[in-house]
């Protein structure tokens, strides 16, 4: 479980690559005992999740559920599809109103043609209108990361779609007296990045935050970084794209003020 959609509803996400493992894939699912028995902890960690939820007249009765196929083993592994499929029948005989979505990720093709019965639910990838890119775990292409942060959930993140070969400026006004944090992030990277101070005032210089450099896909995951300044002004993020691709960048900023 981790994070919430647009709508409040709490996510569960389900990582079928983590049974690349093969000792776990046959700790699990090797014989029918053993396939019952991970049901049976699953059901339980359902209803975990809804014990959580709020049934008050106004409130969020159900949750979200993404399906993470990426690495999932193929269609060889016929115990693992038959547990898929009996907890799919389970939770849509049993526990249908406590299901907001059923989102699929990461698809492989042959998926497709061993579960026909889930292919109306499918979907590529998590769209943003699903889950706020601050709700989202960083493998995911969102913000949301574990131990000591800057931000929170609660910070909330825009998101903006860059074209390929484009190049997109983001501005973060600054005051008087003021600290700017941001947190910055291309999913994919692969771009040329930069920041820099611009006063306000004409006579005043423009420093050089974070000199342009090529940020490559496996660098870094989420770029944080601040400013302090006693002079009003703005910091302007550079994102150059030069691929051939679409890019999704995502951001956040407060400022925060300071005394002599």
């Amino acid at each position: 479980m981790h994070g919430f959609d647009k709508e409040g509803h709490p996510v569960c996400y389900n990582v079928y690559g983590e049974f690349q493992n093969k000792e776990l894939y046959q700790n699990t699912f090797a014989d029918e005992e053993k396939r019952s028995k991970f049901l049976r902890w699953r059901i339980q960690f359902l209803e975990k999740s809804i014990r959580k939820l709020d049934f008050s007249p106004n409130g969020i009765s159900t949750i979200v559920q993404v399906n993470d196929l990426k690495n999932s083993p193929g269609p060889g592994k016929r115990e693992l599809r038959q547990a898929t499929n009996q907890a799919l029948h389970l939770l849509q005989d049993n526990y249908p109103e406590f299901v907001a979505k059923q989102v699929f990720i990461n698809v492989p093709w042959w998926y497709l043609a061993f579960n026909m019965m889930i292919s109306p639910f499918l979907t590529q990838r998590t769209k943003s209108k699903y889950i706020a890119p601050e709700q989202v775990p960083v493998q995911y292409g969102g913000l949301s990361r574990d131990g000591e942060q800057e931000f929170t959930v609660a910070d909330a993140a825009t998101e903006v779609t860059i074209k390929p070969a484009t190049k997109h400026s983001v501005e973060f006004p600054v005051t008087e007296k003021s600290t700017v944090v941001w947190e910055v992030r291309v999913v994919g990277w692969d771009v040329n990045y930069g920041a820099e101070f611009v006063p306000t005032a004409e006579d005043g210089y423009t420093v050089i935050v974070s000199k342009t450099r090529k940020v490559g896909p496996a660098d870094e995951t989420v770029i944080s970084n601040s400013f302090k300044t006693g002079e009003p002004g703005k910091i302007v993020l550079t994102i150059d794209n030069q691929t051939t691709k679409k890019k999704k960048l995502v951001y956040r900023s407060k400022a925060k003020p300071y005394s002599e």
